[in-house]
């Protein structure tokens, strides 16, 4: 008897134990964060939650189309969301997101004006909507050693001319080409190079003008991926990759690191190339919008936002941050350019859906040959 009543009495602290528990579960602080793959230092999640006594829960996708299409479904099931600048102003426009508490983001004045003025001009209008997390640019990473043997020492890697001319891409198909699965940076990139306005409002352009050019070189390119030509670059997979800055500075430190002979290094084309900005915004549907703010306030620390940059080789906005990044990132001009490589680099603006909807045809077209 006083065994069966030990038994039924821990059956009763066992199930009121289980209870509280997922209680608790379900009442604990969250957090839902959609963000690129490879993107945020290896400590910020632990350290947020640390901080603020808020779980992060973390998911991550490899394009801005893959976002897009959660974001205008209306249910995304996310609190933070990291599109990159001309996708937030389509979806802005959309109303997919919530207007920022600026009063709950008390590290807002870490941010460099002049880029909150860029943003606001190009994509952001008085930055209503975003935060920038991190900003880079789009251009070449090449094996150094391969690019010699293949084409000499007077290969055009400084040059849009390396990957948009058949005569260049026909050699360099036997050691691998990768370019971005993406038609605003690949289209933005061809239209510039072509002389034409990046951010064009024409269908012409992209169906008559770029995609002619983009598949003449198409049949040279091993792979189009947002993601996978990091490990590609770094294990001499592939000798050159049309890529983000960022990851193709950390595909040659992986390189540098595992010691496999391979030397990795960053372009931005003379012609100019695209600088870009990915952004933190909180979706009009989020669950947790307060914590959405919070997990972004947290973010604008300056050894916060230094972290991050040491980890995945991108600029950041938080000019304070600069003296804790490593002097071999805040000093490589591939990271942060100088003020006449600068001047060359565009920011790609919004354009008509009709319009968008004209290059992502040309843009299947232009994968499908």
């Amino acid at each position: 008897m006083k065994r069966s009543a030990f038994i039924w009495s821990l059956s009763i602290a066992m199930l009121t134990s289980l209870t509280t528990l997922a209680v608790q579960a379900k009442d604990e602080p969250v957090v839902h964060i959609y963000n690129w793959s490879d993107y945020i230092a290896k400590d910020t999640l632990p350290n947020f939650q640390k901080a603020t006594g808020i779980k992060p829960v973390y998911d991550v996708f490899d394009s801005n189309e893959v976002l897009e299409a959660k974001i205008l479904s209306g249910h995304s099931g996310y609190d933070v969301v990291v599109p990159s600048n001309e996708f937030l102003a389509q979806q802005a426009k959309a109303g997919a997101f919530l207007k920022l508490d600026k009063s709950k983001l008390s590290n807002y004045k870490n941010l460099d004006p002049k880029l909150m003025k860029l943003l606001s001009e190009a994509s952001d209008p008085g930055n209503q909507y975003a935060i920038p997390y991190m900003w880079g640019t789009t251009g070449i990473g090449y094996n150094v050693k391969k690019i010699k043997e293949i084409l000499g020492s007077d290969a055009p890697v400084n040059s849009w001319d390396l990957v948009f001319k058949p005569k260049y891409m026909k050699k360099l198909q036997k050691c691998g080409v990768s370019f971005l699965n993406s038609p605003n940076e690949i289209m933005s990139a061809a239209l510039n190079y072509l002389g034409k306005n990046p951010s064009s409002t024409n269908p012409d352009d992209y169906t008559k003008v770029a995609l002619p050019m983009l598949k003449k070189v198409r049949p040279y390119i091993s792979d189009i991926n947002s993601s996978q030509y990091i490990n590609d670059l770094a294990n001499g997979d592939i000798c050159v990759a049309v890529g983000w800055s960022g990851d193709i500075l950390m595909a040659a430190d992986r390189a540098e690191q595992a010691k496999n002979g391979v030397q990795i290094k960053y372009s931005i084309p003379k012609e100019g190339a695209m600088i870009w900005f990915d952004l933190m915004a909180i979706p009009k549907d989020a669950s947790n919008p307060d914590n959405a703010l919070k997990f972004i306030n947290y973010i604008l620390q300056p050894k916060v936002e230094a972290a991050n940059s040491n980890f995945v080789w991108y600029a950041n906005p938080v000019p304070a941050s600069e003296k804790y990044i490593d002097p071999e990132i805040a000093n490589d001009k591939g990271i942060y350019p100088s003020a006449s490589v600068r001047e060359k680099l565009f920011v790609a603006k919004m354009i008509p859906l009709r319009v968008a909807r004209v290059r992502t045809r040309a843009w299947t077209d232009f994968l499908q040959n």
